[in-house]
């Protein structure tokens, strides 16, 4: 019974977390450390009040990554506030999508920038999916309709853009997919980063 508590509070977490992100620039960092009591409850807190708190997770400050082009900057500047998606989170898409290679094709066939779907490329009247700006406007316009849809989540939106969205429905997380577990973490990683 206490596993599941605790999948069931980490799971908030990683919900908040996200929807944290998605707020704006703020920064707040610490370590988070956990206890669970003689009923089973799991305890989690940045301030450990007691002995019996353990570290759970150590969070390291940001690493400023210095990569990428800034030559999309303004497409990705517009594309963040018609869209609400943060400039730092449609960059790190980006850098982990395509390295910023407008001409990129994946092995499925995904195209430009952001590795648009020739499907979903249609779907989104996009006329030239190697023009950067529609490129990306296009990616973040789609981006934006799995976040809604996945509730603000931003891992599950991130898998669901990789993997599909059928496949993020099924079990309503990450599909243990490794190249989707993968990305995510990239994605997270550079978004942090920048």
């Amino acid at each position: 019974m206490a596993c599941k508590k605790e999948v069931w509070v980490l799971r908030i977490s990683i919900w908040a977390q996200g929807l944290l992100l998605l707020m704006g620039p703020v920064q707040v960092r610490a370590d988070i450390y956990r206890y669970v009591d003689s009923q089973g409850t799991v305890h989690f807190s940045n301030v450990p009040t007691g002995s019996e708190y353990e570290l759970y997770i150590r969070e390291f400050p940001p690493r400023r990554v210095d990569h990428g082009s800034t030559r999309y900057d303004a497409y990705i500047g517009e594309a963040a506030e018609r869209y609400g998606v943060p400039f730092s989170l449609i960059k790190a898409i980006i850098r982990a999508e395509s390295d910023f290679d407008p001409s990129a094709v994946s092995k499925a066939g995904a195209c430009g920038l952001m590795q648009i779907m020739p499907e979903t490329a249609k779907d989104l009247g996009v006329v030239d999916a190697f023009n950067p700006r529609e490129n990306i406007l296009a990616g973040v316009r789609y981006f934006k309709e799995l976040l809604t849809r996945f509730q603000g989540s931003m891992p599950l939106a991130l898998a669901a853009y990789n993997a599909g969205p059928s496949k993020v429905h099924a079990n309503w997380e990450v599909p243990r997919i490794e190249e989707t577990e993968h990305f995510v973490g990239r994605v997270m990683e550079y978004f942090n980063g920048y």
